[in-house]
């Protein structure tokens, strides 16, 4: 299965009647459970994705976003409000040189595991275990497609301690109250081999983020 883009608004024909939105949130297809929540009965804003598979060669990242940001000008002209929620997940800095060029914002942070978790308690988290690997609602629910296939273990599986060695535990950074998801997080950890632990997070600091954009912050 793949890891695609579920219920986000699909790209509009040029030629197609639109109504230009007040605003347009182009995030990665990872959050779009997500947006889409924070975004319900919003009028004038509309989310656009991009594929989440991205995260597996982030050097793609930034030439996504701003291909994205360039189609959603093209449709509803270049006066759209557009706000960026991703991280720097991983681009090195390209994906802010990028905006910078588009004069774009996105959400602060080096990736989502920070902006769910929060600033300082993923500092801490850090601080208490380096070896920690993280996973989201999404990443419980693609384990296998991302993870597995994605790094070639289910063909390979001696490569998981070249992966993995180094890992102490896993921590499931929870956006929902959901024993489903719960329980393949722990299954996750126990294939890899490693401690477990659940810490509710809801949307941390997405919500106050996207809020802030679509009230059309700075």
């Amino acid at each position: 299965m793949h890891a695609s883009t579920p219920d986000v608004a699909a790209d509009v024909a040029p030629d197609a009647p639109v109504e230009a939105p007040r605003v347009v949130i182009i995030g990665c297809g990872a959050l779009a459970r997500e947006l889409l929540a924070l975004t319900k009965g919003i009028p004038g804003v509309k989310v656009h994705g991009v594929d989440a598979r991205l995260h597996m060669q982030p050097s793609r990242i930034a030439g996504a976003v701003e291909e994205r940001i360039r189609k959603t000008r093209a449709v509803y002209g270049d006066d759209v409000r557009i706000f960026v929620a991703y991280a720097d997940c991983g681009t090195g800095g390209t994906l802010d040189a990028a905006l910078e060029r588009e004069g774009v914002e996105r959400i602060a942070g080096a990736h989502c595991y920070e902006f769910y978790a929060g600033s300082a308690a993923y500092a801490a988290l850090q601080e208490e275990e380096l070896g920690t690997f993280y996973l989201t609602d999404f990443l419980a629910r693609q384990f296998e497609s991302l993870v597995l296939v994605g790094l070639g273990l289910d063909r390979h599986p001696e490569l998981m301690d070249d992966y993995f060695g180094s890992y102490r535990r896993l921590v499931y950074l929870a956006q929902t109250d959901d024993d489903d998801l719960t329980a393949r997080a722990r299954a996750a950890a126990d294939r890899l081999g490693l401690a477990f632990e659940r810490r509710p997070t809801g949307f941390g600091q997405l919500a106050p983020a996207i809020h802030h954009a679509i009230a059309g912050g700075s």
